[in-house]
């Protein structure tokens, strides 16, 4: 079983290196089994609390019912903080009424970026992992994923009193070691390579909306002083919300869908999905 498993994730990550500018994961056609659980509660927070002191105070975000959702999906954001492009985006999602999720690398936290890490918090955005230095974690040992993970945790609850409960791998690469190591559900998501200059704001919007779908997870990018994708937002977050779609967290896009995100096994691109990717 090991050993499929171990073959599934090696031609994923082949293939998530040879996306094109607006690939996507591949669709899952059978979805996910609903799993009953004792944390699907109508008030569970998106993140668990840590015992850190903090100079900020998360707000804290009751969810509805299952029932009561209509539409949902969840637009994430990786490889900040930025003090600009961040901070752009979080007044687009505050001006409309949205909530998004960011995946943050710790080496990116620093004395320039605090202020925005814990605005995030502030506002009820969902704030992540996406490693510390943004390397090839599939080629490391144990020990080397666990320091990446501990950092970046740290640094997080350090400003926001929240420990992450989710994961990105950078580069989408994984291996057995790694769902070992990890103890978060690891989070892809349907993307358009925003990270690339070459990628217009109007080539952002327009994939975005293309692959649009309930229950769909968007990967973007605010790191790197990323203008394109916030200029892009000013489209895709007011077309989607027109389209009867409600913007939410990745904790909430699970909780809307009855779903208990597994920690082993899975890259989510949607949250009603059993296969690997």
């Amino acid at each position: 079983m090991g050993n499929l498993r171990t073959a599934a994730m090696l031609m994923m990550t082949a293939a998530a290196m040879s996306l094109t500018a607006c690939a996507a994961s591949a669709k899952n056609e059978s979805g996910a089994p609903e799993k009953e659980s004792s944390e699907l509660t109508e008030s569970k927070v998106q993140q668990d609390t840590a015992p850190a002191e903090t100079e900020v105070t998360p707000k804290v975000t009751s969810f509805k019912a299952p029932e009561e959702y209509g539409k949902v999906i969840a637009l994430t954001f990786d490889d900040g903080p930025d003090s600009v492009s961040t901070n752009m985006i979080l007044d687009i999602f505050e001006e409309n009424g949205a909530k998004a999720s960011f995946f943050l690398i710790g080496d990116n936290i620093n004395d320039s970026t605090a202020d925005t890490v814990k605005r995030e918090a502030e506002l009820g955005f969902e704030i992540n992992s996406h490693s510390r230095t943004h390397s090839y974690m599939n080629k490391m040992t144990a020990d080397e994923i666990k320091a990446e993970m501990d950092y970046t945790d740290e640094k997080i609850s350090e400003l926001t009193g929240t420990v992450p409960r989710f994961f990105r791998p950078p580069y989408i690469a994984v291996n057995d070691t790694m769902y070992e190591t990890i103890d978060k559900p690891f989070i892809n998501g349907l993307g358009c390579n925003d990270w690339n200059k070459s990628v217009s704001a109007e080539k952002i919007a327009e994939s975005v909306l293309a692959q649009a779908e309930d229950g769909a997870i968007i990967l973007l990018h605010d790191g790197g002083r990323n203008t394109r994708t916030a200029e892009a937002l000013k489209t895709i977050v007011p077309e989607l919300q027109a389209q009867g779609y409600e913007l939410v967290t990745v904790s909430e896009l699970f909780h809307a869908k009855g779903i208990e995100p597994q920690e082993d096994g899975i890259l989510y691109s949607r949250a009603e999905q059993d296969t690997a990717y």
